[in-house]
């Protein structure tokens, strides 16, 4: 079966194919991030081209996104995460600076295709875009698939778990270093969301009933909630991997 990709802004879609496309790929909490809401709208528009879809026939399959900066190669300098490199990319841009790096920020395979290799096929679409745009450097911070299950394990530790085989057990990093990319750094405030304590029972569906740390539904750490503040606060950790 072949594929095709193109920009996800090429041609008007159906908004019912885009709905079946993102049906249930992240967590409600995701949503709302109060520094992601302070860029997101320049991204999107500034960066558009940069979001592909992939087509099997008309039907889109996957989709993806990413955002060019700066980076010079070195951990040191890596981005602290989803959000740094939102702020990143719109720095070079307002520095009129030339980006020498694709940050793949988000992929989203169909709930009906998922475990058919359609991840790989949309990650190797995105890097070759960043080639045909001059771009030296791929790099992702991936959200693990399997870090929810272990929410109380530093993102650093985590990042280190391999199967028998040497390949990473989390089988979204598996995916990736499948590829050929390279683990590089964990980072572990790649977004910061906080909320009253009402939003964050709204956005996990339970109760929340004493201050404390909460082990939350898809939640990659632990939810702390500060309930004479009224206050919740989630930090979610990533692991940067290096395409080329």
């Amino acid at each position: 079966m072949s594929f095709t990709a193109e920009p996800m802004h090429a041609r008007p879609r159906p908004q019912e194919q885009l709905e079946r496309l993102f049906a249930g790929g992240w967590p409600e909490f995701i949503f709302h991030d109060q520094e992601t809401r302070l860029h997101i709208g320049r991204v999107r528009e500034l960066f558009a081209d940069l979001e592909l879809v992939l087509l099997d026939s008309d039907e889109p399959v996957a989709a993806g996104w990413a955002v060019p900066l700066c980076w010079n190669g070195e951990v040191d300098d890596l981005p602290a995460g989803y959000n740094d490199s939102l702020a990143r990319a719109l720095a070079a841009y307002d520095a009129g600076r030339t980006p020498d790096t694709h940050a793949v920020l988000a992929a989203q395979v169909h709930p009906d295709r998922q475990g058919t290799g359609l991840a790989a096929k949309l990650l190797t679409a995105l890097c070759e875009d960043a080639a045909r745009l001059g771009r030296t450097r791929v790099i992702c911070p991936v959200r693990p698939t399997h870090k929810s299950r272990y929410p109380l394990a530093p993102i650093e530790r985590y990042q280190t778990w391999t199967r028998p085989d040497g390949l990473p057990q989390d089988p979204w990093l598996r995916t990736h270093v499948r590829m050929g990319a390279r683990v590089l750094a964990a980072a572990p405030r790649s977004q910061v969301i906080a909320g009253s304590v009402a939003e964050w029972e709204s956005w996990t569906g339970m109760p929340l009933p004493d201050s404390g740390d909460y082990v939350i539904p898809d939640g990659l750490s632990t939810l702390r909630v500060d309930r004479d503040g009224d206050t919740g606060v989630y930090t979610e950790p990533n692991v940067w991997v290096r395409h080329r």
